[in-house]
Parts: C-alpha cells; structure tokens; sequence
C-alpha cells in the first residue's frame, strides 16, 4: 500500500482521526474515576458495583485487544476502525442513558468491545499509512496529543462531577466519534495488504479471547478476594491453560490470527517484554503515588492530580522530539535510557517519607517526578514505535494489538500482585507496631481488621484520645513504608524493562515493507 507523508493533507486527516477516536478511549478511562462518588449516589451504587462498572470495560477491552488489531490487518485497517468508532459511542449513549447499576456495566462492556477494535485501529491506521521515514514523529504526536486529553479528563470530570452531570462523561463521547467518523469515511482511504491472508482464525480467537477474559478476571478479583480464593486460582489457571492451547493452535494453524514467526525477530519481543516489565511498574507506581498523597500527606485530589503537570508538561513536549530522534537514529539507546532514567526517578520518589503537605511538595516529590516524567517521555513514542516497526505493514494491527494486551494485563497484574503484597506488608508491620500500644486483643483484632484498606485505614471508633492519635500514627506510617516498597519494587520493573531493550533490541531489525511471516 502506498504510504503519505505527515504534513500532506492526507496525512494531516489521518492523524486528527486517530487523535480524535484515541481521545474519546483516555477521556472516558480518566474522567469516569473522578465522577464516581456523584455516579454512586445517583444510582444506589455498592463498592462492588463501582469496582464492576470500571473494569468491566477492562475485561472485554483485554480480551479482545489483540483480536481487533488481527482484523484490522485481514479485513481492512479502516473498516474496522471505524466499526470499533461506531461501537463504542453506542456503548457510551447507551451508559449515559443507563437507569440503574446492572445495565450500565452491560453498556460499560459494550463500550469495551468497541475500544478493542478502536484502539490498535488508530496506531495500526498510523503506522500502515504514514511515510516509513516520518512514523516516529507521527506517533510521537500521537502520544504528545492524547497525552494532552489524558490531563483534560479529570478536570472535565470534576466539573461534571460537582454539578452532577455524570452522565455527560459518556454523552460527550458521541460527537467526538461522530466526527471521526465523518473524517475517516470522506478523507481517509481504506488500509489493508491485499497479500495478507483473509482467513479468520476462530479456534484461535476463542481461546485467546477466553484466556486473556480469565486471566484478566482473576487478576481483577484477586486483591479483594484474595489468591487462595477459588474464583482467583479457577480464573488464573484457565486463562494459563488457555493462552497455552492459543500457541498450539497458532503453530498449527494455516491461517493464524497470530504468526508465531513474529516473536523470532528478538526486538519485537523484546519490545513487548519491555511494555511488559515497563507498564507493571508505572501502573503501580501512578496508583500508590496518589494514593499516599491524598491519604497520607493531606493533599486534596486536586492538588494529587496538579502533583503530575510536570510529567505531563514533559510528555507532550518531548513526545514528538523523541520520536523524531527514533526515527534518525533508532530506538535502541532511548528504549535503554529511557525506561532506566524512570526507575531511578522512581526509586527517589521511593525515599520521601511523611511530609508538610502540598508546601513541601517542590524539595520532596517534584525532584522524582521530574526524573521519572523525563524518562517516560523519551519511552512512548520510541517503544510504540519500534513494535509498529519490528514487523512488516501486514502485520501492524496484530502488533499494536499484542502490545496494547500486554499493557493492559500488565496493569492488572501489577495492582493486583503489588496490592495484595501491600497489604500483607502492611499488615504485618502493624502486628509489630501495635504492640507498643497497651490495647487488650480485642481492640488489637479491630483495629488490625483496617488493614485491608491500606492508607484508607480508620481508627475504629471506642478508642481514648491518646490511643486513637497513635493508632492514626500507625497507620500512616505503616502506609508510607508500605508505599515506599512499592516504589522501590516498581523502580525494578523499570530496570528490568531497560535491562530488556539492552538485550533483545536491535536498530537492523526494525525493518518495513516484508513480506507475510517474515520478522
């Protein structure tokens, strides 16, 4: 397929579409975590019916991920793109216009199966269509924009969220896609290698789409139920047992939805081990970061959010810097440097204890936050660019839709592992703490029974005034060193993703325009 330079006008159309669709997906994920407290008493929500209607959209997005990006490749990158568009602004009507708990999580997971044929659809669209020489900027704007929307959300959210409007969350998806739509039916031709084989892999589909659903529900449920818990352990095995028939199925298939031969070439893999190890650590790291400055350090959550402008201002600013540089130079060095500069930031952020509140903010958190911003920033473009890169134009929708599944179970993954070990650590330097209070064992017993909500934890009411200032002591620094764990753990899973690039990835083996099943 012939490709188009980034300043033509066709060019210029394809990118506003992917900007435009990609936007709706990080609106919704950002701002709908901001309405939650307005959404829950509006409909009577449970705690469960919240956790449900943020990830059922999580499930069927995991699931089917890499099923959207396989037929965006067979069927038409364009096609299905735009179906992915129309799906999921049904599924956002259709929240928004939700009379009760139950029907909004079914629409939430209508939303989801139209996000797994949007999302590899836009980077796929970008990375088929876009002249080979200029793919790096292209998508270092890409990242640099959506950046842009991703800070937009909360703040949308929190004004729809105090006047109460939560459902214009959902409505304001609708135009948005319309528009995108428009663009891609008027301005954008069709994307597809007309080599590639059309033949649609069903047993392979199921299996992976089964497997990733029960991987993906197992690490949901696993910090609240626990992993000895029957449904955790059944989800978890399955889904293994799955993703091991996907790879039989795959080898043997004479039309597989995922050639196998793509993981020979060693920077595709690596690339992917990278993701992996990469968004573990930033997911847990983003998680436990807000939650200490909101619970533990007295910041409102709109001081917790504004604590991340810089790594923003540092996202859109250098995105398309980084980009460019891949593009002249080859992403071996900044997927080296850049996933290693974010864990030491990391592993500083790791280091600040109890503090003043949003006055120290500058010498305490903003030193790390800058490092690890710096980091990330000269990561993104480079590493989704080398994943589009490591496999021929045929393939770009299955690779974007195997990178973007490894992201997303890393993120559960990562929370769910770290979460439970958060409150095993937690929970067992309370025991040791809680010693030095004189309490009888009842009282010990109820206020170890707060363990589970980590720095979220309330002195249990009946306590003297004395006793209930050193229970909240306990319990604050408890959550900081518990914190700071999690920081230093999630600085490891950075190096390990540098440690990743350093071994497997390679300039002279991103390569273009190859044939089908070569790497």
């Amino acid at each position: 397929m012939a490709t188009v330079a980034l300043g033509s006008s066709a060019g210029k159309w394809i990118m506003v579409s992917s900007i435009m669709a990609s936007a709706m997906a990080f609106i919704d994920s950002t701002a709908l975590n901001v309405v939650l407290p307005s959404l829950q008493k509006s409909l009577n929500a449970s705690g469960t019916d919240l956790f449900w209607i943020l990830n059922a959209y999580l499930l069927m997005l995991a699931a089917l991920i890499m099923i959207g990006g396989a037929l965006g490749d067979k069927l038409g990158r364009k096609k299905i793109f735009m179906a992915g568009i129309f799906i999921f602004i049904a599924g956002s009507a259709t929240c928004g216009f939700a009379p009760d708990v139950k029907l909004l999580i079914a629409f939430r997971m209508l939303q989801g199966i139209g996000g797994s044929l949007m999302i590899p659809g836009s980077l796929s669209l970008i990375s088929s269509s876009i002249n080979e020489k200029e793919r790096g900027k292209a998508i270092g704007t890409w990242s640099a924009f959506t950046t842009v929307v991703t800070l937009g959300g909360p703040i949308l959210g929190g004004a729809f969220g105090d006047a109460g409007l939560w459902r214009y969350i959902f409505f304001i998806n609708v135009p948005i896609g319309v528009a995108a739509l428009l663009i891609l039916w008027f301005k954008v031709k069709e994307s597809r290698s007309e080599d590639t084989d059309h033949a649609i892999d069903f047993p392979g589909a199921i299996s992976i789409a089964l497997g990733l659903a029960s991987l993906t529900f197992g690490f949901l449920r696993a910090p609240a139920m626990g992993f000895g818990n029957w449904q955790v352990y059944t989800s978890l095995t399955l889904g293994a047992v799955l993703l091991a028939a996907f790879i039989f199925i795959e080898s043997k298939s004479k039309h597989p939805m995922m050639p196998l031969t793509l993981f020979k070439n060693m920077t595709f893999s690596g690339v992917n081990l990278l993701t992996f190890f990469l968004y573990a650590g930033l997911s847990a790291a983003m998680l436990f970061l807000s939650l200490n400055l909101v619970q533990a350090q007295g910041y409102s959550q709109l001081q917790s959010g504004l604590t991340f402008l810089p790594f923003t201002i540092l996202m859109i600013g250098m995105a398309r810097f980084a980009g460019g540089i891949a593009d002249k130079h080859g992403p071996r060095l900044l997927l080296i440097c850049g996933p290693a500069t974010a864990g030491i930031g990391l592993f500083i952020l790791s280091f600040v204890g109890q503090t003043h509140g949003p006055a120290d903010y500058w010498t305490t958190f903003f030193p790390g936050i800058i490092i690890f911003g710096t980091g990330m920033s000269f990561t993104v473009a480079p590493l989704t660019a080398a994943v589009m890169g490591s496999v021929s134009d045929h393939f770009s929708g299955t690779a974007s839709g195997v990178n973007n599944a490894l992201s997303r179970i890393a993120n559960v993954f990562a929370n769910a592992i770290l979460g439970a070990l958060a409150v095993l650590l937690f929970t067992g330097a309370l025991q040791q703490d809680i010693q030095h209070i004189p309490l009888n064992e009842k009282q010990k017993q109820t206020v170890m029974a707060q363990a589970t909500n980590l720095g979220d934890a309330k002195v249990p009411a009946g306590f003297h005034t004395h006793d209930q200032q050193a229970i909240k002591k306990l319990y604050r620094s408890g959550f900081i060193s518990v914190y700071s764990r999690v920081m230093q753990l999630s600085a490891l899973l950075a190096f390990l993703g540098a440690l990743m690039s350093f071994l497997f990835i390679r300039n002279n083996t991103i390569k273009k325009n190859t044939s089908p099943g070569q790497s």
